[in-house]
């Protein structure tokens, strides 16, 4: 065997691997990862390619063979957590189904209305309040109706809307909106509202993402902002 075309060590393996990487870069294309087969039939090549007069040291060969053990171990891994993703990702979705059709309490203004029964949201008060007033808007901007809740405490105030205008008769049903004001320390102050929808649909959470609930009339809310399910 000529001594030039011999290769000692490690030096075949890494000439392997950088050709392999040329190779790629010449087609265009991106360097895969080195497979354990693929390392198993370099690290037998490097052994038939060994210059009988100065042969690879035993310890290479143990530190190479670890190294396609390290390699086989973390492919397995790999497989192993793919198929946790997988059962994960199937969980998920049947969990998701369930919510379909169900009500839920959400942080919004707006929500489609049922006026033939009453309907329960709250007011998220930053502080105390001596008069906390919600008013209730129809699709046009018109007021038809202000909920005085009178003296609450700072946290949630709840109210309750039955669904009947200022007149007494019963609104028609449809999307309206809810303006919720405190008056602390005498400054009328704007404040937020949750209110409740119907889950339409569900988008389970690709790569990683985050599940979104289709709620009938706000559209698309990230189901952590949801703040309680079967109303």
């Amino acid at each position: 065997m000529n001594s030039t075309d011999s290769v000692n060590g490690s030096s075949y393996l890494t000439s392997l691997q950088q050709q392999r990487s040329s190779t790629n870069a010449s087609s265009g294309t991106a360097g895969s990862a080195l497979g354990k087969d693929a390392f198993l039939q370099l690290l037998v090549t490097q052994m038939k390619n060994q210059n009988p007069l100065d042969p690879q040291q035993n310890g290479e060969f143990v530190a190479q063979l670890a190294q396609f053990s390290s390699l086989e171990s973390m492919q397995t891994l790999n497989s192993s957590v793919n198929s946790i993703l997988q059962g994960f990702q199937s969980s998920t979705a049947l969990q998701a189904s369930s919510l379909v059709g169900r009500n839920v309490v959400v942080q919004t203004d707006t929500a489609s209305v049922d006026t033939s029964k009453d309907m329960k949201g709250s007011v998220n008060l930053s502080a105390s309040s001596t008069a906390v007033k919600v008013g209730v808007y129809n699709s046009q901007g018109d007021l038809v109706r202000t909920l005085d809740l009178g003296s609450k405490s700072g946290g949630l105030a709840e109210f309750t809307w039955d669904g009947r205008d200022a007149k007494g008769e019963v609104a028609p049903a449809g999307a309206y909106t809810f303006k919720a004001t405190a008056d602390i320390k005498g400054t009328a102050t704007a404040m937020t509202t949750n209110l409740p929808a119907t889950v339409n649909s569900v988008t389970t959470g690709v790569n990683g993402s985050e599940m979104m609930l289709n709620l009938a009339g706000l559209g698309s809310v990230p189901l952590s902002k949801v703040q309680v399910i079967g109303i």
